[in-house]
Parts: structure tokens; sequence; C-alpha cells
């Protein structure tokens, strides 16, 4: 791949034109990274059934697909930084058909954790985060509807997939239906075929300018070194102490780690990294608790379409909603609160008997869904800001991929242990709920301190305080030098006399 030409801070956020087009494809690939973890759940029974492995254990797929999703972050970050997001996306889609048509030819369980869960996983975190980045580029001011339209990408996707996986394992089986898969994400090539950099012409002449700039000012300075050095061991030194500085340059470059200095960043990351504990487990487990319950096949599959129905009206929605005047100056807070509902919804499922509750579930379910995913990394940006979003994403997603990990399998030991599914549900509602009630109050914290931090610093501004008190410190000084006079006399005397005999020896 070649090296990325990016006009990053030179060229400003157009907010539409193309940028629409962008949003499309980044509504293709980000549906892909989310719903497909989600819509494989369909093979599962049947799976589990083939290589006859417990709940925990075919949890696993999923949990490793979605924690290689999060935790390839950083080096997804990394490659955007370098080569742009289109390239990027572009191998995404080509390793995500790798990992499923291999997926066809596994003959064990822990095959399928390599083929399903990493490299389609990688794949798909090459797609999730260019779609992301490049969305912040493109957009500022409906950069909140831009990421909603995107995010609606997941659902609309979950709804296909939900039935059109089941109807493909009726006709194909499941290694048939993973070879056709392998072929349906090969379309995230052509969705990263869209991210066009925005004004790379412009950016290129500018960039060809500041490294022949670059190039001059090397010669000149190795020119005035060989000038000025008497001898090479000073060199030596100077090149060492360089290299170290370059290197943390270069690892500074990519992923800003001074985020963690950022108290709001700090906040969001503790907050989601609790939340994803039970984030991704109901999803995974609604299809086979239907089946478990007994209700049919393509009735529990539809359960996911009806869920995912609902998100995809309320992510656009959401986004609206969180772009208002009276919403998005204390977005942190409506993030807060959809984390709170989605949990509360987990804890009352339980109570859900028959297919009528679960229909009604997964209503509720939906929309709380829809609420997070449309302001997940809304509200990131909002706190970082554009500039610093793309390494902030990276070490987000790292950090959140130990408990996207842990999720699910808990989720499914709890099943095997109890031999019922309600107590994963409570589970995974009591951690959200936790994670709500937590972000709510470090935000309000949080909020009230960057006003103080403000007000303070406004007081600084305007206050000239202390221009004045070094100009009376000095006024002061020259009274204090007069008024002491009185006091010092018997000393001045003394001088006065010192002075005198030295005059007079000078005469003689």
């Amino acid at each position: 791949m070649a090296p990325h030409i990016d006009a990053g801070p030179v060229a400003s956020p157009p907010d539409g034109g193309w940028g629409w087009v962008v949003v499309f494809g980044a509504f293709i690939s980000i549906g892909f990274a989310y719903a497909f973890p989600k819509g494989i759940a369909i093979f599962y029974k049947e799976i589990q059934d083939f290589f006859d492995t417990s709940y925990s254990e075919i949890a696993w797929v999923s949990s490793i697909m979605l924690a290689t999703t999060y935790g390839a972050g950083p080096i997804s970050s990394i490659l955007v930084n370098r080569y742009g997001s289109r390239p990027v996306v572009i191998l995404g889609g080509l390793l995500c058909g790798i990992g499923m048509v291999s997926a066809a030819f596994c003959t064990s369980i822990l095959q399928l954790y390599i083929c399903v869960g990493f490299i389609t996983g990688l794949g798909l975190a090459l797609n999730l985060q260019p779609s992301v980045i490049i969305i912040g580029r493109y957009f500022l001011k409906r950069r909140p509807i831009a990421n909603g339209l995107a995010m609606a990408g997941s659902p609309v996707m979950l709804c296909t997939l939900a039935p059109l996986n089941q109807f493909l394992f009726d006709n194909y089986g499941w290694r048939g239906s993973f070879l056709i898969l392998g072929a349906i994400l090969l379309h995230c090539c052509v969705a990263g075929a869209l991210f066009r950099p925005i004004s790379a012409g412009k950016a290129s002449i500018k960039t060809q300018s500041i490294e022949e700039g670059k190039e001059v000012l090397k010669d000149v300075s190795k020119d005035a070194l060989e000038m000025d050095s008497p001898t090479n061991i000073p060199k030596e030194t100077k090149t060492e102490e360089e290299e170290e500085k370059s290197c943390c340059e270069k690892v500074n470059k990519y992923l800003d780690f001074s985020l963690f200095k950022h108290r709001g960043f700090l906040i969001y990351l503790i907050g989601n990294v609790l939340m994803f504990l039970g984030f991704f487990a109901p999803i995974v487990f609604l299809a086979p608790y239907a089946k478990h319950i007994g209700i049919d096949e393509y009735s529990a599959a539809f359960l996911l379409s009806i869920l995912a129905i609902v998100d995809m009206i309320a992510r656009p929605i959401t986004g609206i909603v969180a772009n208002s005047k009276w919403v998005r100056p204390r977005i942190q807070y409506f993030f807060s609160f959809s984390i709170a509902f989605n949990g509360a919804c987990h804890l009352l499922c339980p109570l859900a008997s028959g297919y009528t509750g679960l229909v009604i579930y997964s209503v509720f379910f939906g929309l709380a869904f829809g609420m997070v995913c449309a302001m997940l990394f809304e509200t990131l940006m909002d706190l970082v800001g554009a500039t610093r979003f793309t390494s902030a994403v990276g070490l987000v997603t790292i950090a959140e991929c130990c408990t996207i990990l842990l999720g699910p399998p808990i989720g499914g030991m709890l099943i095997d242990t109890f031999g019922d599914y309600k107590y994963m549900f409570i589970k995974c509602g009591a951690v959200m709920v936790l994670a709500g009630t937590f972000l709510f109050i470090m935000n309000y914290y949080n909020y009230h301190m960057v006003a103080k931090e403000e007000k303070e610093k406004k007081a600084k501004e305007e206050d000239p305080k202390p221009v004045r008190t070094e100009n009376e410190g000095r006024n002061n000084w020259n009274k204090e030098q007069v008024q002491d006079g009185p006091e010092l006399e018997p000393l001045r005397e003394e001088q006065e006399g010192l002075k005198k005999e030295a005059n007079g020896t000078n005469e003689v």
C-alpha cells in the first residue's frame, strides 16, 4: 500500500457533498462489523450439536470475534493514520471473506475460533475503525446525524442476516452457509472504495512542498553540524537521543497516551469497559433462548429481525435528538440514561413468558440498543475532539476487548451451571444499570469541574492583578528605602567615616 496523503488538519469538513456517499459506505461496513457477530448466532445451536460442545464453549466464537474486532482497534487506527481509510477497509473485506470461507472446512471448534473468531474478527476491525474515523473528517455540524445514519447499518444488516442465515442453513447447511457469507462479506471492499480522502490534490501539493523544505533544512543542518562539531563523540550522543525521541514521537503520533490524563476520557473508558460486560450476551443468546423454550426456528430468528427493525428506527432518531440544542450540550447524560435503560430491559426479560413477551422485550431492547450505539462514538468525540479521536478510539477498543471477550462466555457459564437463561439476563442487566449510574454521576462531576476550570481561566484572563502587584511591589520597595532612612543613620555615618579615612590615605 502506498503512503496515505491525508488532508487531516489542512482541509475543513465539508458537512455534505461526497460525505453522504461516505456515510453510505460506512453504513455497509459498520453494519457488517456490528451485525455479523450477532447474526451468526443463528447457527450456534446446530454447531453445538455437531461438535458436541457446551453453551460457554460455543459462546467463545462470538466472544473471540467481538474481542478481536475491538482489540485490534489500535492496529486499525495506526493503519488509517499511515495509509488512509480506503485501503484499510478493502483489506478488512478480504480478510472477512477468507475467514468465513476457511471456516466452512473446519473440523473442530478450535478451528472455528481461529477462522471465524480471529481472522474474520480482524477483518471486521479493519472495517469498523476507518468507517467511524472518516465520518469525523467529513462532518462537523451534522456529525451526530451522519453517525446515526451510518450506525443504522447494524440493525439493517441484522434484520437481513437473521432470516437469511436461517434460510441458508435450511438449504445448504452451516458449511455451505459460511461459504456464501464469505462471498457476501466481500462487499466491504466495495464500501471501502467509496472512502475518498478529502481534497487529496491540495494535500499532495502541500505535503510535497513541506517534504522539500524538510530536505533542504536537513542538508543545511548537516553542514552546520559538520562545521561546528570538533569531535565525533557529541554526534553519537545526539543521534542516540534523537533516535529515542523519534521512537517515542512515532508511537505517540499513532496512539496518544496523554489521553490517560484526560478526566473525561477516563470516565468514558471505565464506564464503557463495565458496560460491555453485559452488552452483547443478550443478543447472542436471544435466538437460542427462544428455541430452548419451544419456539420454532423461524420465529426465533424473527425476534432478531424485530430487534433490528426497532434499532434501525431508533438510531437516526437518536442522532437527531442528540444534535438538538437542548441535548447536545449535555449529551453525556443522555448516553448514561441509554445504558441504564438498556440494563433495565434485561432485568425485566425473565418476566416475559411465551413468544408475545419476548416480542415486547425485543422491541424495548432494540430501542435501548439503538440509543446506545448511535451515541457510542459521538460522546467520545464530544469529550476528546476530532483531532485526538483516532487515538481515543484505538485505546478505548483495546481496553474494551477484555470485557467483550468475557461477557458471552460468562453468560454461557451461568446457563450451563443453573440450566436457566434468566440468570444470564439478570447479570447483564445489573452490570449495565451499574455502568449507566456510574457514568451519570461521574459526568455530572466532570461537567461541574469543567465549568469551574473555565471560570478560573476567564478570571485570570480578565483580572490584571498580577501586573498591578509587580508595579506596587517596585514602588513599595523604593518607599521602604526612603522610609527606613532614620533607622539606618548610624550605619550610614560609619560608612561615611570609612570613606573619609580612605580618602585621607589616598591624599597622603
